[in-house]
């Protein structure tokens, strides 16, 4: 967290020091801050922060990834002819334990076209999802786990 205020901190003393606070200038000030803090990453102990942030980008990708594949699928579905499907809700075994992990798969997959998060059960351990197909569940829960969830994981651990 200490690298990441720093390249914030790093971002705001160029905008004034270039005297311009525009979006695009702070932008380059975080760039050439994070480029300083790679330079210094032994000395100031920020190795990790540049490998999480490169975990975090890959789950950003995988996110485009599924928004745009479950997006093909749905519009699929939706102009076919004749609609086979069986909704249903199933309930999803939690390997997140975090507030902010389950807080951020359940988004992941209702930003998801097709699914819903639905509720978390009172232990935190079970995550309720409504799938617009939901034909073969077991599928459907071993794509969220070596999707998103195992993205998460790898980001925030």
């Amino acid at each position: 967290m200490i690298p990441y205020l720093s390249n914030i901190l790093f971002a705001l003393v160029w905008a004034a020091i270039t005297g311009s606070f525009t979006l695009a200038n702070i932008v380059v000030g975080f760039l050439l801050g994070a480029i300083a803090l790679y330079l210094i990453r032994e000395q100031v102990g920020s190795l990790g922060y540049f490998q999480r942030a490169v975990r975090v980008a890959s789950l950003g990708l995988l996110f485009l990834y599924e928004l745009a594949l479950s997006a093909w699928k749905v519009a699929i579905l939706v102009l076919s002819p004749r609609m086979d499907l069986k909704p249903g809700i199933f309930a999803y075994p939690l390997k997140v334990d975090r507030d902010f992990e389950i807080t951020m798969l359940a988004n992941l997959i209702t930003l998801t076209p097709g699914t819903l998060s639905v509720d978390v059960s009172e232990d935190r351990r079970i995550l309720y999802v409504h799938a617009i197909d939901a034909s073969d569940p077991d599928q459907t829960r071993r794509d969220i786990a070596e999707g998103f969830e195992r993205k998460i994981l790898e980001a925030f651990r």
